[in-house]
């Protein structure tokens, strides 16, 4: 849920595009045969299956056939949605806390995940279209030398061939994935409460946040993040088949059960390491900040 500053947005763009081509039905799955002994008789029986390209494979043929400009793909889009989406999330969060503070127990959890939810569903609402561009971008697949679509040139062609509804493709996941910024607020708070009664317990008592204060806030993030995007992963794979072009995948139910049904539930978690390498480290610093900012804020009334 939490995108990145621009300077982590371009260092961890190869990233996501590797992420989202593992989560694509356009994956080239490689044909194995599997050897499956029989349970009475003792013999092996010869079944055909398919292995799913690795990280490194995948890599490996965007540079070869696309070039290493590629994996840079959706940048622009990245780009212009960073700020916007943050602001949006930070102050519809802000705001949802303060009406939940009113009608349930001030900072409980059900006060901190009410309020993720609701901010989560304002920011996906709003930032679909520009998120559906850049997945779109990820996904086109251009040997060396062709013609690639810029965004605009995307945004119109998704206008042209699907309207505007085009552009909403996918959000029923985005909104399916709203229990994963919601598990990871309400880990993260907990687990902020319990840092604080440790840091109120110790003999220095409350004294000014140091360092370590921060770096175990940022822990903690990590943490919570880890745990949340390993919960609620499938639905960016959902996602990512609705906004492919063309395609058979129509509804969030629907696309979950063929690809259970077509690929097994392993499908689910393609694309899960490079997910994990880059939000887990950008969550722990987008949070931590905003912790920074809000004592400074506090500090300074």
């Amino acid at each position: 849920m939490f995108h990145n500053n621009p300077y982590f947005s371009i260092m961890t763009c190869p990233l996501e595009v590797l992420k989202t081509r593992l989560q694509s039905s356009g994956l080239t799955l490689r044909p194995v045969f599997q050897v499956q002994l029989g349970t009475l008789s003792g013999t092996g029986v010869i079944r055909p299956g398919t292995v799913t390209p690795g990280l490194l494979q995948v890599l490996r043929s965007i540079l070869e056939k696309e070039g290493p400009r590629s994996l840079f793909r959706g940048l622009g889009p990245n780009l212009v949605g960073v700020a916007p989406s943050r602001a949006i999330y930070f102050a519809a969060y802000s705001k949802s806390k303060e009406i939940f503070n009113g009608l349930f127990v001030p900072n409980s959890g059900v006060v901190h995940m009410s309020s993720a939810g609701v901010a989560a569903f304002v920011t996906n609402s709003l930032m679909n279209p520009i998120w559906m561009v850049k997945t779109r971008m990820q996904l086109e697949k251009k040997a060396r030398g062709e013609k690639k679509m810029n965004a605009l040139q995307c945004a119109r062609y998704v206008y042209k061939t699907e309207g505007i509804r085009g552009f909403y493709r996918g959000l029923t996941a985005s909104y399916a994935g709203i229990s994963e910024t919601m598990i990871c607020f309400l880990i993260y708070e907990t687990l902020k409460k319990q840092l604080a009664k440790s840091q109120f317990a110790s003999p220095n008592g409350e004294k000014e946040k140091g360092a370590s204060d921060f770096l175990s806030l940022m822990l903690a993030a990590a943490f919570s993040k880890g745990c949340a995007s390993c919960v609620a992963y499938p639905h960016e794979v959902i996602r990512t088949r609705l906004r492919e072009e063309g395609s058979k995948y129509k509804y969030f139910f629907q696309t979950g059960r063929l690809i259970a049904l077509e690929e097994g539930y392993a499908a689910f978690y393609r694309g899960l390491i490079p997910q994990l390498i880059r939000q887990i480290p950008n969550t722990a610093i987008v949070l931590s900040s905003y912790e920074l900012i809000v004592h400074l804020l506090g500090e300074a009334k």
